[in-house]
């Protein structure tokens, strides 16, 4: 059958996608600058190690308000099925800036270390690494929210690396009021290096699950899912199925199987039946997806495969 796409994207939720992208460029820019002056007031390597990450993160938004932009274009005579993928090349890139910035602080945290420490002004410090904490922290959940909600793999990684980021001023605050309260200055580099260690595995996550998307590694949840509604769908009229295979595109769910109808069955049925699961599909996965079902007959199926076989041979 002619693929049938079935999507619940729209305007609005295109809308609000651009807007949330918008929104943590923004808000990043402001961090910076924020976390930069904080650095200049304090000399604090944890600060520093914490306005580079904001720099890599301004890199990282900006690619992927790029991909967004291109994942929501339709599909033209070069990309026959869509942008989509472009999302797993966003949430790889996205890992790969949060892991260079992890390895930045450590060796910026190790030379100031040697070179020696000094830090002035701590509680102003503090003040300044609260408010960006509170503001990504909350920036971050929305990006989650809204990737969530409107099924984007490039908004929930762009999501992770803001919380990633508040993890990381969270670190600095530990560090500043443990060097404040305690007067032993290597607590600032050391709470700084253990933070960037943490980050680490939240890189290494998005570029696993980029790797996965862009080798169509096999989601067992949806599979599962698609195997249930498959039996129960063609169990109700009384036929068979097999071949199923999916994959995520990043913004769509890929799905393809084959059908088997009696012999006698009419295309007309045959065709009335199948668009009949494609939209029980259709209800049980809300993200946009799309539907290739071939339609076969089920007594001579085999005897049709084998004379192709022969003939080709």
């Amino acid at each position: 059958m002619d693929p049938i796409i079935l999507s619940q994207s729209n305007d609005e939720v295109n809308a609000n996608s651009k807007f949330a992208m918008r929104l943590s460029l923004i808000v990043g820019v402001f961090m910076l600058v924020v976390k930069v002056y904080a650095y200049i007031v304090t000399g604090s390597a944890a600060i520093l190690s914490d306005a580079a990450e904001s720099v890599v993160h301004i890199l990282a938004i900006s690619f992927a308000a790029y991909s967004l932009w291109l994942s929501l274009k339709p599909a033209d005579d070069t990309h026959l099925y869509g942008h989509d993928r472009i999302s797993f090349f966003s949430a790889g890139f996205e890992g790969a800036m949060i892991i260079l910035a992890a390895i930045y602080i450590v060796v910026e945290s190790i030379l100031k270390w040697i070179q020696g420490l000094q830090i002035e002004n701590i509680e102003q410090g503090i003040y300044f690494t609260v408010a960006a904490t509170i503001i990504n922290g909350a920036l971050g959940g929305y990006l989650l929210y809204r990737g969530k909600k409107n099924h984007s793999l490039i908004l929930k990684a762009n999501g992770k690396h803001v919380l990633t980021d508040s993890w990381t001023s969270l670190g600095v605050i530990v560090g500043l009021l443990l060097t404040k309260f305690t007067g032993w200055l290597p607590f600032d580099p050391i709470i700084a290096i253990v933070v960037a260690i943490n980050i680490l595995w939240t890189g290494g996550n998005l570029i696993r699950q980029s790797i996965g998307g862009l080798m169509d590694e096999a989601n067992p949840e949806v599979g599962a899912k698609l195997q249930s509604i498959l039996h129960q769908q063609t169990e109700k009229f009384n036929i068979g199925f097999h071949h199923l295979r999916h994959r995520n595109a990043g913004n769509k769910l890929l799905i393809e199987f084959h059908l088997l109808f009696p012999d006698n069955a009419t295309i007309a049925n045959a065709h009335l039946e199948a668009t009949v699961i494609e939209q029980e599909i259709k209800k049980a996965f809300p993200m946009q997806t799309e539907i290739i079902s071939h339609l076969e007959p089920s007594e001579s199926h085999d005897e049709v495969h084998a004379q192709l076989l022969n003939a080709r041979g």
